[in-house]
Formats: C-alpha cells, sequence, structure tokens
C-alpha cells in the first residue's frame, strides 16, 4: 500500500496541471480576499492545490516528499493528514488575518502545509541534519531562521514569497503535533522553547502593531 504522501502528491500534481492549463480553473479556485470575505470560503483549501509554475510545484512536493518520512514513522495515516490539512488551512486564515483589508490579495501553493509537515518533523527529530545552502545545520535552527526569515518578510514584502502562509502553516505543524504527542513536551522542552521564541516575537508585533 502507497503510503498517503503519495496521494497527496499525486492529487497535488494533477490539479496543479489542470489549473496550468485552464486560467479559469485557475481563478476559480486559487485564495482570494474579497472571494473568501464574500462566501467562497472553499478557496482557503483548494488554492493550496494550485502551483504558479513547475518549480513551485516541484519545490513544494520534494520538500514534502523530504520530510514526510519522519511522519509516517511516527503517526497514524490520520495524523499525517490533520497536520498536512490543519497546516494547510491555518496558513490560509493568517493570509486572510494579515492581508484581509487588500481585497485583491491572492496566493496559491501548498506552502503552508509544508511549512507544517517540516515543523511536525523537526519537533519529532529536532537533531535531523540538514543542508541549507550548503550549510548543514540542526533541524531545531533551520526552525528558528525560518519563521525568523517569514516574519521579516512578511513586515518587509520585499518579494512574492507568501511569509504568511508560511508562518501560519509553521505554527499548524507543532501545535497539532504536541497536540497528538503531548510527551513531546517533556520530552524536548528546550527545543519547543527555542522554536516558539519566533511565534511570541510574532504576537508582540501584531499586539504593537508593528507588522
Amino acid at each position: 500500500m502507497f503510503p498517503i504522501t503519495y496521494f497527496i502528491i499525486g492529487a497535488t500534481i494533477l490539479v496543479s496541471l489542470k489549473g496550468f492549463n485552464d486560467p479559469s480553473f485557475f481563478e476559480k479556485f486559487k485564495f482570494n480576499v474579497s472571494a473568501v470575505k464574500y462566501g467562497q470560503q472553499y478557496r482557503l483549501f483548494s488554492s493550496g492545490f494550485l502551483h504558479a509554475d513547475f518549480f513551485h510545484l516541484f519545490f513544494n512536493m520534494f520538500s514534502f516528499w523530504s520530510f514526510s518520512p519522519i511522519l509516517l514513522a511516527n503517526f497514524e495515516t490520520r495524523n499525517i493528514l490533520l497536520i498536512y490539512f490543519g497546516s494547510m488551512m491555518l496558513g490560509s486564515l493568517f493570509m486572510y488575518y494579515f492581508h484581509k483589508n487588500e481585497p485583491y490579495y491572492s496566493a496559491i501553493g501548498a506552502s503552508g502545509a509544508v511549512s507544517g509537515i517540516i515543523y511536525s518533523a523537526v519537533l519529532l527529530e529536532p537533531n535531523i541534519r540538514l543542508l541549507v545552502f550548503f550549510i548543514p545545520m540542526p533541524g531545531y535552527v533551520f526552525a528558528v531562521l525560518y519563521l525568523a526569515y517569514s516574519i521579516f518578510g512578511m513586515k518587509g514584502r520585499f518579494d512574492n514569497i507568501g511569509h504568511t502562509a508560511h508562518f501560519g502553516g509553521a505554527l499548524g505543524g507543532l501545535v497539532l503535533t504536541l497536540l497528538i504527542k503531548p510527551e513531546l513536551l517533556y520530552q524536548n522542552p528546550l527545543f519547543i522553547a527555542v522554536m516558539s521564541i519566533p511565534i511570541i516575537v510574532l504576537f508582540v508585533m501584531v499586539k504593537l502593531k508593528k507588522i
């Protein structure tokens, strides 16, 4: 039996290919603030299966495939689905919250869901060694830097990357994994505390209206 991750990757590829070749389909299912506000909440979910181009699709699905074995070794299928789609939804909700006054704001991609999978994997194995731009680093260091960069991108808006979805998805992966395996709170408290620093910083900045 194929792991559930293969079905997610297959479904995402099929929907993305449809979007590449059918502009009306793409427009109907992408995330858009105005459309969501006026009743099309399905876009919070459907946009996670669309991508801008083949590189965008490959990068997200390759990242998902790379980290998914850690979840497969630790969780049942239902928990993996919960983390993937829960992170996707939280990423979309973060986008809506932070851009609700920008009626033309649109976004696509599985980045929120994939960020949740990455953070879940890092939480399960915080000392996993990653090679980031040819620099080796522990997983928990990558997690902190990733969220810090997302906050920087949300504040600066200097590129077209959906940093808000990344942040929301990562938070979803962190929280959902702890809900499923609360014993991690006792096994890896230091790593969790370190990974939570950017989350606390974000909420302080929001409270102070700095972002």
